[in-house]
């Protein structure tokens, strides 16, 4: 299958995004902003539909849209929690004016199902470029923080003694957050961003409680999911990302045997 350029192309994109989504989604769960990254995926759908409409390649919409709700999600701090229902309907309204765009612009109709569910097979090389710099940014940037993160993560009251911004945490993490779950966009799709983001970070802290092994794990079988889905998908002729679904379903129901 790597005779194929667009394969090489697959696996490259699928193993950064990978990486990224394992880090990235760890702290989204120790932090309880699984939803809310969820939201920020839908964010990106409307982002990437408007960037179609006015002629702009629809991963710089995503970006900017995702980027920027992440900025305003994590300005509002610890208020955000406990905040479903408002998520909800900002979800669901931006999947609203998502689709509003693409009937504005009827052209590009058919580039709805790969936004929805992903199409890493179609991962040109300047796609591939903006993936690598995506992840690389959110990765440092990650690292940068990584230790007042975890320590507001933890110990929020605490944290906020000692001088540590919550806010600005929160900002700063979902600013890289956003930016993790535009790059996934392009492997999963906006629906299934859980599959990355979340499955994998979930049982990595199911299996252990160290940080280090933790974000190891969590990498480690997003990147098993992301390049076995592919290899299946190869062979079998079926969607790429229901294979990555089903692997993240049975590797965190493994998880929870050993957690048992």
């Amino acid at each position: 299958m790597f005779e194929y350029d667009f394969m090489v192309n697959a696996f490259a994109a699928s193993g950064i995004v990978a990486v990224l989504a394992g880090v990235v989604g760890y702290f989204l769960v120790m932090r309880g902003q699984t939803f809310a990254g969820h939201a920020l995926s839908h964010v990106g759908f409307t982002g990437a539909t408007g960037a179609v409409l006015i002629g702009i390649s629809p991963i710089w919409g995503m970006i900017g849209f995702t980027l920027a709700a992440g900025v305003g999600m994590g300005a509002l701090g610890e208020r955000l929690a406990g905040r479903d229902v408002a998520i909800g309907v900002i979800l669901s309204l931006s999947l609203g004016f998502g689709l509003l765009f693409l009937h504005f612009f009827t052209a590009y109709a058919t580039q709805v199902t790969a936004l929805l569910f992903g199409n890493v097979l179609g991962v040109n090389a300047s796609t591939l470029g903006v993936l690598a710099a995506l992840g690389v940014v959110s990765l440092v940037a990650l690292a940068a923080i990584m230790r007042p993160l975890l320590f507001a993560s933890l110990q929020p009251e605490l944290a906020e003694a000692k001088g540590v911004s919550l806010r600005l945490v929160s900002v700063l993490f979902l600013a890289i957050a956003a930016l993790a779950v535009a790059a996934c966009t392009q492997i999963v799709g906006v629906l299934l961003v859980f599959t990355l983001m979340v499955g994998p970070a979930a049982a990595a802290q199911n299996m252990t409680t160290r940080l280090s092994t933790g974000l190891v794990l969590a990498a480690v079988f997003a990147l098993l999911q992301a390049w076995l889905g592919l290899t299946l998908a190869f062979y079998t002729d079926w969607p790429t990302s229901f294979w990555i679904t089903v692997l993240s379903a049975l590797v965190y129901g493994g998880s929870l045997l050993k957690r048992r």
